[in-house]
């Protein structure tokens, strides 16, 4: 596809779901994959299956240093990077009247941390170049109110905001770097394993029992984003089920 062959794409929570589906149909079209989680198993069989076009590294979000030693990885082996794929996050969801701390700052370790170490680790070299895309997976969560869900929808309403303002400073500075934030709605992946029994985690695994998509639908709204001409910014990609309210 136009603009996504060759391309160099760090890819976070690569192990399972939308990061693992976006990693195959990404190499199917070309591009060069370095793959991120904390399960080497399953990486290592997600490499193996993609081909010399995949390369990967056991590493966590929440450590900046593995942040860092993934781009000199993807130096090392491809010669460059051109896209992060900020995709890993948790959802342990539960009213905050529940008192469930550990969780609230696990999230945000991961879910608001975690964008932010991989991000500091590719900006010097998106600057440098002068080119760069930057995508990251936020949530319906991130652009309306969930009850039940208050610290994880905090979360993903801090990417949203984090990433336009990026944007306008990338403008300004003249660093060309592009900005694609994605808010799925269902999507069928392990997400929902993070989530501790309750009635809400019941309730939504019925929604995406019933409606919910598969994560391929994800992965075609990252290959669109990287494969808009350079001078084409896909700011927002709203993904859910035509029958989720």
């Amino acid at each position: 596809m136009q603009n996504v062959e060759n391309k160099v794409i760090i890819i976070t929570g690569a192990s399972s779901g939308i990061g693992a589906e976006t990693a195959r149909r990404l190499t199917e079209n070309g591009a060069k994959v370095v793959l991120s989680a904390r399960r080497e198993d399953r990486l290592k069989e997600l490499a193996a299956e993609i081909g010399e076009n995949a390369v990967w590294m056991k590493s966590d979000v929440t450590s900046p240093d593995d942040m860092k030693a993934l781009v000199s990885l993807a130096k090392e082996k491809f010669g460059k990077v051109d896209v992060l794929f900020a995709n890993a996050g948790i959802m342990p969801g539960g009213s905050m009247s529940e008192l469930k701390v550990n969780d609230w700052m696990n999230m945000v370790d991961i879910n608001i941390k975690g964008v932010l170490n991989s991000m500091a680790a590719v900006l010097p070299e998106f600057m440098a170049q002068k080119s760069g895309h930057i995508i990251i997976t936020s949530s319906m969560a991130g652009i309306k109110t969930v009850p039940g869900n208050a610290v994880y929808c905090g979360t993903k309403h801090f990417v949203k905001a984090m990433l336009e303002s990026f944007r306008a400073e990338s403008i300004m500075e003249d660093t060309n770097i592009r900005t694609t934030t994605i808010y799925p709605g269902a999507i069928k992946t392990e997400l929902l394993n993070t989530i501790a029994p309750s009635e809400t985690k019941s309730m939504v695994e019925e929604l995406y029992r019933n409606v919910g998509l598969e994560p391929d639908a994800v992965a075609n709204a990252v290959l669109f984003a990287v494969s808009q001409p350079d001078n084409v910014d896909i700011s927002d990609l709203t993904v859910r089920p035509s029958k989720e309210s």
